[in-house]
């Protein structure tokens, strides 16, 4: 989730970098579970799980305001509670560090031929 040109960037650099990412949806239908009759925006309502990924791409694009921006939900894959299998190990998985470095790469190696 993201502006169009970061999420993108992402999903190219995963697909180089062996990790599996793909575009999700900010559906505006879900954006009233953001509402509190407490506060200007909350993060989570309580007890309502629906769209959770979903909910948490809309909160943080309140913030980012013109500022580019992309949402990797790792959550899933980030912890191995089964047996290690190829470059995946037990336990914590280091899972999107491959893309993001590559995605960076991409931006350094984009600059550089920019400023050529």
């Amino acid at each position: 989730m993201g502006s169009e040109s970061v999420r993108d960037g992402v999903v190219a650099a995963a697909g180089r970098a062996g990790e599996d990412f793909w575009p999700m949806p900010l559906p505006a239908y879900l954006r009233a579970n953001l509402e509190s009759p407490f506060a200007d925006l909350r993060n989570a309502a309580v007890g309502n799980r629906a769209g959770g990924m979903l909910v948490a791409g809309l909160f943080l694009r309140e913030f980012v305001g013109q500022t580019p921006w992309a949402h990797l939900d790792i959550a899933g894959p980030a912890y191995n509670e089964k047996a290690a299998w190829g470059l995946t190990p037990t336990g914590g998985t280091g899972f999107g560090v491959a893309t993001l470095l590559t995605f960076l790469e991409d931006r350094i190696t984009g600059a550089q031929h920019a400023a050529d």
